[in-house]
């Protein structure tokens, strides 16, 4: 609803009127179009072209999404995080997970740099990985700026970090990767995602997703910090 794109058609009498009615959520789902406007000092015509803005047909289903969003923030109930750990580490107890955590890591003794990438709290772990990976030895980079101009002068491995696989600026990155013949590894949530289908080699631990209605991302990261660490120290085998 009060996206980037949305908010930047409203002028500033309609800046107002978005402020009050965030600030007042509770208040507005009970209000007539009068009452707000009278209370807001709009008149009831800035009121429904504010909701046209924000892609409603009018006050009335304005007024509904506002109270479902603010219903569902209530009732969202998260899984416990020691649950889902668990139940990632029994689900890795196999020689399959070996083997791809061996494969990634034979992929990266090859190379002369490996390069992790990621955005938000995937851009933390990045870090983490680089210096990780720098710790046994291994020369690495992290990037966490999507907008950060990339440019590889010799043979290296990007591993991307992105819980969804769907970011797009990390897309764009890859496409620019892959015309530079650089190999690509991407730990994803699951397989069935954009980033995950254009990686030479993909390792996935398939977690219920813990997203907020405004998209913040609380699904746990302690299965990336795992199979991070567990390419790292197969290195040092290699």
């Amino acid at each position: 609803m009060f996206n980037s794109e949305n908010l930047s058609l409203l002028n500033d009498l309609e800046y107002d009127l978005y402020n009050y009615i965030i600030s007042h959520r509770e208040e507005v789902v009970s209000m007539t179009i009068r009452d707000l406007a009278t209370i807001a000092h709009v008149s009831p015509t800035s009121i429904l072209r504010f909701c046209k803005k924000l892609n409603f047909q009018g006050y009335a289903e304005f007024k509904l999404y506002l109270k479902m969003s603010m219903d569902k923030n209530e009732t969202i109930e998260y899984r416990n995080n020691t649950e889902s750990v668990l139940e990632y580490f029994k689900m890795i107890n196999n020689n399959e997970f070996n083997e791809v955590i061996d494969l990634a890591a034979s992929y990266i003794c090859k190379v002369h740099s490996v390069i992790f990438l990621g955005i938000g709290t995937s851009g933390i772990l990045a870090n983490y990985a680089a210096r990780y990976f720098s710790n046994v030895g291994k020369f690495a980079l992290a990037i966490d700026d999507p907008f950060f101009p990339v440019r590889v002068e010799s043979e290296a491995v990007i591993v991307v970090l992105s819980v969804s696989g769907e970011t797009k600026e990390l897309i764009n990155t890859i496409n620019q990767m892959k015309n530079e013949n650089c190999y690509i590894i991407s730990i994803t949530n699951s397989s069935k995602n954009t980033i995950s289908k254009i990686s030479d080699l993909n390792i996935n631990y398939h977690l219920p997703e813990d997203v907020l209605p405004d998209h913040v991302n609380l699904t746990t990261q302690v299965p990336v910090i795992h199979i991070i660490e567990s390419i790292a120290k197969n290195i040092t085998n290699i």
